[in-house]
Parts: C-alpha cells; structure tokens; sequence
C-alpha cells in the first residue's frame, strides 16, 4: 500500500489547514486510516483515526479535540484533516497510516506544519 499525504504549509496560529492522504494500491475501504504527527526533538503521538467505513468511528487526541476534524472519501481512497484554530504547539510532521484487518500499520512520508505565533 502507498500512501501520499499532502497539503503541509506555513500558517499563522489562529488559522486553518486541511491536511489530504491518498491511499493507492490497496482497496481503501478495508483499513482503518489515521493521523500522526512528530514534533522536533519529540516521539511520534496519535491524533486521530476513523474506522472502516460502515462503523465510522471517530477518535482524537485530547490535544487536538475539538479544533481537528478527520473524514474520509471513499471514491477518492482519501482520508483528511481539517484543522483549525491551529497553535504553535501543532507545529510537526504529519503523518497518516493505514491498518489493515491484521493491525499491521503501513506510513505515508509526512506533511510539514508550521504554525508561527
């Protein structure tokens, strides 16, 4: 499976960014999509998942509850983030994964963020 994440930029806090991951060579409704992101000088943490398709569970990490949005197109095999009200503190790699039906995890390459203050 591969995956392409786009959609990275420069941003002021206080504004929005949507964040796009395409998913090829797979069928996409058979995973579980996410989001993760690497701070500089940090570990990689969770931000957010949606589940296959007919379930359509939505998870978020308490840091990003409220303000980040993740959905998926199943016709386009895309899944996104839209952020909003965005902090300095969201400033990382973003990384989107797929999981398969055997929870074995497949990364797209990063999108930057940069929110300056």
């Amino acid at each position: 499976v591969q995956l392409q994440a786009s959609g990275g930029g420069l941003v002021q806090a206080g504004d929005s960014l949507r964040l796009s991951c395409e998913l090829s060579g797979r069928t996409f409704t058979n995973y579980v999509m996410g989001w993760f992101r690497q701070a500089p000088g940090k570990e990689r943490e969770f931000v957010a998942t949606i589940s296959k398709m007919l379930l359509n569970r939505l998870d978020y990490s308490d840091s990003v509850k409220g303000r980040f949005t993740i959905s998926r197109d199943n016709a386009k095999n895309t899944v996104y983030l839209q952020m909003i009200s965005l902090k300095p503190e969201d400033t990382a790699v973003y990384y989107c994964n797929a999981i398969d039906y055997e929870s074995r995890p497949s990364w797209g390459q990063g999108t930057l963020v940069t929110v300056s203050s």
